[in-house]
């Protein structure tokens, strides 16, 4: 089994994280279990909390982390990994616990194994990044994943301690049907294309409208912590996340600064060289460029809602979303040539990405703002090579902001 002390019991290694987005606010948890000398993954738990504290979910992730280990070997020594200090300090004794909420997750993680055989180490969230992952995959689906790979290599003789029942599997996470596998809407081998918005950059978070008019700005703070999470997601993709999906062989990315900043972290997270490609910048605003939508009003009024909904309406100095509709229907036909059977990674923006899903559902121009395109979002497009671009297969999952 890898891994055993000389008196019987196993290494272990739990990482653990959970996170709120409010705090409190929506919360998750996420947690692994590796052997300490392999490496292998031995078990995933990841679950959706509802309204919690950041601190109730990290506490949670660590029991559940804890009873996952406890599963594979109650007599093993375990080092829990986790990013929070808080739990490292309080459960390796040095702080108080003083929140009763706190206490109550800290007695449940000393019942699940003995303290004598658990040990703590902080780690920076960049060494925490699986568990960080399921905890935002949890946050975003709200659902749970359950996996226990050990189950299906224990050898005979090793313990098991009995049957465990798998909790719901979110779609697209290791579902039992792969994604489309049953479903071509062509001949030949489709492209798989998977489009990530950019994080945010100062004037997302200031609600001004950012076109492909200029180059900057770059991203903010939070927007670089988004393209990571996004890119963590991202680098999945092919393993243990939609594992029916070739693993991402290209990286191309629109030329404006925020994309390209997305870009430079799926690239870390793939080991792709990003390419620029214009086709995917998002649309020119013209004199909007910069704009609030009540300034826009103010200045222009009603010309928004008509760029919008009329086929052709464009801002001053700016383009139409026809004309945007046009520039990536010729991408996406290009790449479901070139890249048939592969899958591509595309760093772009909002519009681009309502296009393409458009485009491909043959969606009518006015529907188009109502696909919900968050900071950092994943949404996949698969095209056959003789595909007519409608309709195709869509998946669009939310990640963290």
């Amino acid at each position: 089994m890898g891994g055993r002390r000389r008196d019987g019991g196993r290494r272990l290694v739990v990482e653990t994280d959970g996170g709120s987005r409010g705090n409190p606010g929506p919360a998750g948890y996420g947690a692994v279990v590796r052997d300490a000398v392999t490496g292998d993954l031995l078990a995933e738990r990841s679950d959706y909390l509802g309204v919690v504290s950041n601190n109730v979910a990290e506490y949670t992730g660590l029991v559940e982390g804890l009873r996952a280990a406890a599963e594979i070997d109650a007599d093993a020594q375990v080092e829990v990994r986790a990013d929070s200090k808080l739990i490292v300090e309080q459960m390796s004794g040095r702080w108080k616990i003083k929140h009763e909420d706190m206490r109550r997750l800290a007695g449940a993680a000393r019942q699940v194994l003995p303290p004598r055989q658990v040990r703590y180490t902080w780690v920076p969230r960049a060494e925490n990044t699986a568990a960080d992952a399921l905890a935002n995959e949890a946050m975003d689906s709200r659902t749970s994943r359950r996996r226990d790979p050990w189950r299906e290599s224990t050898a005979p003789g090793d313990k098991v301690a009995g049957p465990t029942a798998p909790g719901p599997v979110p779609v697209g996470a290791g579902a039992a049907r792969p994604s489309g596998a049953a479903l071509h809407r062509g001949t030949g081998d489709p492209v798989t294309l998977v489009l990530v918005r950019h994080g945010v950059t100062p004037l997302t978070e200031a609600g001004r409208y950012s076109g492909g008019d200029t180059p900057g700005p770059g991203l903010s703070p939070l927007g670089q912590e988004q393209a990571q999470r996004a890119a963590t997601l991202v680098g999945r993709i092919g393993a243990d996340v939609w594992p029916d999906l070739p693993a991402p062989t290209s990286l191309l990315a629109s030329p404006l600064v925020r994309t390209q900043e997305t870009a430079g972290a799926l690239a870390t997270a793939l080991g792709l060289t990003p390419t620029e490609d214009a086709a995917f910048a998002e649309v020119r605003f013209g004199e909007w460029d910069g704009l609030r939508v009540t300034e826009i009003e103010e200045r222009h009024p009603g010309e928004l809602r008509r760029w919008a909904t009329e086929d052709g309406a464009a801002p001053a100095g700016g383009e139409s979303l026809r004309e945007v509709a046009d520039r990536v229907t010729d991408a996406l036909r290009r790449l479901a040539q070139e890249e048939a059977g592969r899958t591509v990674i595309v760093a772009t923006h909002t519009v681009v990405v309502r296009a393409a899903v458009g485009v491909v559902g043959r969606m009518p121009q006015p529907t188009w703002p109502a696909v919900r395109i968050p900071p950092a979002s994943v949404t996949i497009l698969r095209l056959w090579p003789d595909d007519d671009l409608g309709p195709g297969e869509l998946t669009a999952v939310g990640c963290p902001s």
